[in-house]
């Protein structure tokens, strides 16, 4: 169990798909601190949606902007709660399936509650919509998603202080589960 200090930023990790976003809002209004999406953060700072960023401009692009947002809410975070205001500082931050495999994102992240939200093969490729048949697309993106899935499942496991089975679970469920394991 991890127990939540003031000042704390919980990390989420996870596949796509895991719910990071959807649970890291509710999570973030059960212990009433901020919540940031890196995606959403990106995304807004490029002025153009993530999937945009990778085709127009390339992964490592993205890449760049995700560890510029990280760091902008990791250090706002931790200036609210050592400025002794109001505000309990703090907060909840999903970050993007892959950021993880940026070492510079692992420092960053390193000695927080980090939760890896984790989804087996089947629900993330149900909930992407990559369960149903289909046209045959080059390229074949089940096995890429599989192999995706793969090569970062021990990275999530390694960082995690938490792990939570997220396939048959809602939202709400984890979201509730892990604010009541991170008060404990």
């Amino acid at each position: 169990m991890t127990a939540l200090g003031s000042g704390a930023v919980v990390v989420l990790i996870g596949p796509p798909s895991a719910g990071k976003s959807s649970v890291g809002a509710l999570l973030a209004a059960e212990l009433g601190v901020p919540f940031a999406d890196t995606d959403d953060l990106v995304a807004a700072a490029a002025g153009k949606p993530v999937g945009d960023i990778f085709v127009d401009d390339g992964e490592p692009v993205f890449r760049e902007l995700e560890r510029a947002a990280v760091a902008r809410v990791l250090e706002s975070a931790g200036a609210s709660g050592a400025s002794g205001a109001s505000s309990p500082g703090g907060g909840v931050l999903a970050l993007g399936s892959g950021a993880v495999l940026d070492p510079d994102v692992r420092r960053m992240i390193a000695g927080r509650p980090i939760v890896y939200l984790e989804t087996g093969f089947a629900a993330v490729a149900k909930r992407t919509g990559m369960d149903r048949p289909r046209v045959v697309i080059p390229g074949n993106p089940r096995g890429m998603l599989r192999a995706m899935l793969e090569e970062r499942r021990p990275v999530y496991a390694e960082l995690a202080t938490i792990t939570v089975p997220t396939d048959d679970m809602a939202p709400e469920e984890v979201a509730a589960d892990l604010a009541k394991r991170l008060r404990a």
